[in-house]
């Protein structure tokens, strides 16, 4: 992708992520997105079929670097020296979640809510998946448990920030561990 294309994509998610901390998604008309990121309605659509388009890769966006098996030195943090470490890996995405939880909060209270979360355990699923999992007793579908622990981390994610964020990612990591201990390594 181009800067220009680069360029346009980011306005819209920009203009997006703006409509969203205004109005409910479903009241969110593509004109409205289009008119906020100041591109023309052939160019929206060519970067995106749907609306339901725009926050899946809204949400791919958010997480691609939060995810990445490479962290870099970042403004807030800098975990770019620890490789594979539960703690490390937790933690950067805490501080990814902390440092853009406006957007995120924006994304989890609307009507779409449901999708932006369907996206993160899917991300989640695999990297608990390639990190985490270590004990998984015999009666027990590895998919259950991934999908178990998964879903405990997006609950405490929306705890913490309903609850204001007042707790650091390091003390989240630490809540998160302990609920979760038997299975770590």
């Amino acid at each position: 992708m181009d800067r220009r294309q680069q360029k346009t994509r980011s306005a819209i998610f920009s203009a997006f992520i703006d409509l969203l901390s205004k109005k409910s998604y479903s009241k969110i008309t593509v004109q409205e997105i289009i008119d906020a990121a100041n591109v023309g309605r052939t160019t929206f659509y060519a970067h995106f079929e749907t609306k339901d388009d725009l926050l899946k890769e809204v949400c791919a966006s958010l997480f691609e670097h939060v995810f990445s098996d490479v962290p870099q030195i970042e403004d807030t943090h800098d975990f770019s020296a620890a490789r594979n470490k539960t703690d490390t890996i937790i933690t950067h995405i805490l501080y990814h979640l902390r440092d853009n939880h406006r957007n995120i909060l924006d994304i989890l209270t609307c009507d779409s809510g449901e999708l932006f979360l369907k996206f993160f355990k899917q991300y989640l699923n695999d990297l608990v998946s390639q990190h985490m999992v270590v004990k998984i007793p015999q009666e027990i579908p590895k998919e259950l448990l991934i999908n178990h622990i998964s879903g405990s981390f997006v609950n405490l994610v929306q705890w913490w920030i309903e609850g204001g964020l007042k707790q650091s990612p390091e003390q989240i990591t630490v809540y998160f561990k302990t609920v979760i201990a038997p299975i770590f390594h």
